[in-house]
């Protein structure tokens, strides 16, 4: 481990006056410690703690737990920190307040883009995965941030609606909702709002009228729900969501592309997390796996209502990556 990245995890600074108020508003809805509780004091041996970032939907959740048992096993002392949103968990990854993440490729290289360049920047994400981390790099690698290698595992942002609602408008795809011209409230996160891939992305690529945000988050059972219920007429979802069919909600068809190559990828703060050791932990449950692993981590939790710490430590006993 390199004397940089011991004393980056060793010595935290703490966060703006500004920015700690938000974060800690979004950690208490998650019920995780304070950022400014991620101190250097009393960590004892081994290789040192490592903070791993999550989202607050359920194959973040999952991923950042495969994440902290891999590196667990490579020697050091990890900590799940539960976040809302990329909002919240990128500054502080920027800062070192977070050391990694499990992050989507397309996703995140627009999010940069757009926080470089501002939100009607010009689109670099690409449907070609090797572009799609090549454009990233460029982006994070100034704010110091390390992206590492893609594997085959690919999640994209996903809408659906009730399959009673695409038979009485006759909807297989999201350029048919539309032209169907009804005007939809989206189940989504508070962010579907600005994000390049959601509600502007929707109105620009397919016309769609949406008439207003529901927040309750990306595929949870209470943003299903709402649109099951006819509270709202879509919900933001991904493609491994496992229990659509429980909700008696469909996909439909992203058939303009709008979604990009979202395979998944961690991003590391380079100074606290740089490690080559931290690298070829993580690169194992990278060269494993895949889409189809996403959708039945997914359902273990979502529909077998499993912890997603149980989840990723049975995932990872079964492909011989952890110790039992």
């Amino acid at each position: 481990m390199s004397s940089t990245a011991r004393t980056a995890r060793t010595a935290r600074t703490a966060l703006a006056a500004g920015t700690v108020v938000a974060l800690a508003a979004g950690l208490a809805a998650c019920g995780g410690q304070s950022l400014e509780e991620k101190g250097g004091q009393g960590k004892g041996g081994g290789k040192g703690e490592i903070v791993i970032g999550s989202a607050g939907f359920t194959e973040s959740k999952v991923l950042a737990e495969i994440y902290s048992r891999v590196l667990a096993d490579a020697g050091y002392r990890p900590r799940v920190q539960t976040l809302t949103n990329r909002e919240l968990y990128e500054p502080a990854l920027e800062k070192g307040q977070i050391d990694v993440v499990p992050e989507y490729a397309s996703t995140l290289a627009e999010f940069l883009n757009a926080k470089k360049n501002g939100a009607k920047a010009k689109p670099v994400a690409s449907s070609d995965i090797g572009k799609a981390v090549a454009e990233l790099k460029k982006l994070a690698e100034p704010r110091g941030l390390k992206v590492l290698p893609a594997g085959a595992a690919t999640d994209q942002n996903a809408f659906a609606v009730t399959k009673e609602f695409a038979a009485q408008h006759t909807l297989k795809t999201l350029s048919d909702l539309g032209r169907s011209q009804q005007k939809i409230k989206l189940a989504a996160g508070e962010e579907c709002e600005t994000r390049v891939f959601c509600k502007p992305g929707l109105e620009k690529t397919y016309g769609i009228t949406v008439e207003g945000i529901d927040p309750k988050g990306v595929g949870t059972p209470q943003a299903k729900q709402a649109v099951k219920d006819g509270t709202d007429q879509l919900v933001l979802t991904t493609t491994t969501d496992a229990t659509l069919d429980n909700f008696g909600l469909v996909l439909l068809q992203d058939d303009k592309k709008l979604q990009n190559a979202d395979n998944v990828l961690p991003v590391l703060n380079a100074k606290s997390a740089g490690d080559k050791e931290i690298e070829t932990a993580l690169d194992k449950i990278t060269n494993v796996l895949t889409t189809e692993d996403l959708i039945n981590l997914n359902r273990k939790v979502d529909a077998e209502r499993l912890k997603p710490a149980d989840v990723a430590q049975a995932y990872l006993e079964s492909k011989g990556l952890v110790k039992k």
